[in-house]
């Protein structure tokens, strides 16, 4: 018995506008790169996803294309081999050293999964979730992620702000480079989402500043709101060290301190706080040094560079066995990315952590209805078959518009930084 057959796939990167945020590789550009998968099937079922945009990704999908179409959209296993057949292993070290994930394999791979697990919704009547196990939850908290900026609203307007702006709106344009813009950028984001925990994305200052902002944060809200700090790796070992222990009592996670699974344990051994990571165990090649060093507490899973959302189910069992924690890594990101997320959530055994979400720095949407709500910083459940949620076609138009325009055909935040320090380096370790 065939199911839906798989046509034709539509591959459209866009550009979303992105304020000027800070992090351990520099600078975030104007514009973030998403690209849009959209699958058709014989019987024009059209199934969605969503996945960080590079030109390699791109031309990597282009080539998947030719090998899918006229496969059976419910044989994921078939068009998995299809794939890993055709192109070359990847390895964990081509992640890269940046705190984003730079494969493309499995990139392609989770955009063609999380498309036909949508087809196969639609096909059902049923959500993706079910699709995952079924739903243990109605709705997915969310944590408020705090950045570093300078300010500026990012695209056209660039460091520029939009003075009719207001409420969270003139909050994510404004500048926070210091514990009280830190502070304030809580309040705002707190105020307009509702989250329940905090998030500082670090790496940007001296460790010094970002503990006095993580203080500052403790001073505000109180011991009632978990806190996460995350330097992605930037900090040496004596550094996360001497800083985390400053931290010890406030933070919920202490989340990628120094590089490396060796590191991780010995900073794990010598603080009383939880490690987290989604820079040394990214991958299912990781999980036997993880295990074997005690690398972490904690894992960020990412559909997106896990292998999609049936491998992120898989990682649960993983973490369930060894004694880890699961939750979720974000990059920036619109609507059918936030979808998936929130199905998998969902269906996760627990979420002892409230998950990463960069939803609340896009303005823009490319999916129908607007943007997705949140309520007390958490996200209902899709109830739509598949991942309930469809394209907005005008809006992916101008999407589509937005990268032409722009340039862009990778993320390189030292291109960008070097426009506010033309000197300024990349370092793996900088303090």
């Amino acid at each position: 018995m065939k199911g839906p057959i798989i046509k034709d796939i539509i591959i459209t990167p866009i550009a979303t506008v992105d304020p000027p945020l800070l992090n351990a590789a520099g600078l975030h550009a104007p514009y973030a790169l998403r690209t849009i998968v959209e699958i058709v099937t014989d019987d024009n079922i059209i199934g969605i996803s969503e996945i960080p945009g590079t030109a390699d990704t791109n031309e990597a999908l282009e080539k998947a294309r030719e090998l899918i179409i006229g496969k059976d959209a419910y044989q994921l296993n078939q068009i998995r081999d299809a794939i890993e057949s055709h192109f070359d292993e990847e390895t964990t070290s081509e992640r890269g050293d940046a705190p984003w994930d730079q494969r493309k394999i499995v990139h392609v791979f989770s955009a063609i999964e999380v498309a036909c697990l949508d087809i196969q919704g639609k096909v059902l009547g049923r959500p993706v979730v079910d699709l995952l196990g079924g739903k243990r939850r109605d709705r997915v908290p969310f944590a408020a992620y705090l950045f570093y900026k300078y300010e500026g609203a990012g695209g056209e307007l660039a460091f520029g702000t939009d003075p009719k702006a207001t409420g969270w709106d003139a909050a994510r344009q404004a500048e926070a480079v210091t514990p009280q813009g830190i502070v304030e950028q809580a309040v705002a984001m707190v105020g307009e989402f509702g989250n329940k925990s905090i998030k500082l994305k670090g790496g940007a200052f001296p460790p010094a500043e970002e503990v006095a902002a993580m203080l500052a944060l403790y001073d505000h809200f109180g011991p009632d709101v978990p806190l996460r700090l995350d330097p992605n790796a930037i900090w040496k070992l004596e550094t996360a060290i001497e800083y985390g222990k400053k931290m010890e009592g406030i933070l919920e996670y202490f989340e990628d301190p120094v590089r490396g699974q060796e590191n991780m344990a010995k900073a794990l051994r010598a603080l009383k706080m939880p490690l987290a990571t989604n820079m040394c165990t990214t991958s299912f090649e990781d999980i036997p040094g993880s295990i074997a060093l005690g690398s972490e507490d904690i894992i960020l899973s990412d559909h997106h560079f896990w292998g999609g959302l049936r491998s992120s189910m898989e990682l649960a069992k993983l973490c369930q066995t060894f004694g880890r924690k699961l939750s979720m890594h974000s990059n920036s990101h619109l609507g059918i990315s936030l979808a998936a997320m929130v199905h998998l959530g969902a269906a996760l055994p627990e979420i002892p952590y409230a998950l990463d979400t960069h939803y609340p720095w896009q303005s823009e949407e490319v999916i129908a209805g607007g943007r997705m709500k949140f309520e007390e910083g958490a996200v209902q459940v899709p109830a739509g078959p598949g991942l309930g949620v469809e394209i907005d076609q005008k809006a992916l138009k101008k999407l589509h518009q937005n990268y032409l325009k722009c340039g862009l055909t990778k993320r390189d935040d030292l291109v960008e930084m070097r426009k506010v320090n033309p000197d300024w380096e990349f370092k793996k370790v900088r303090w």
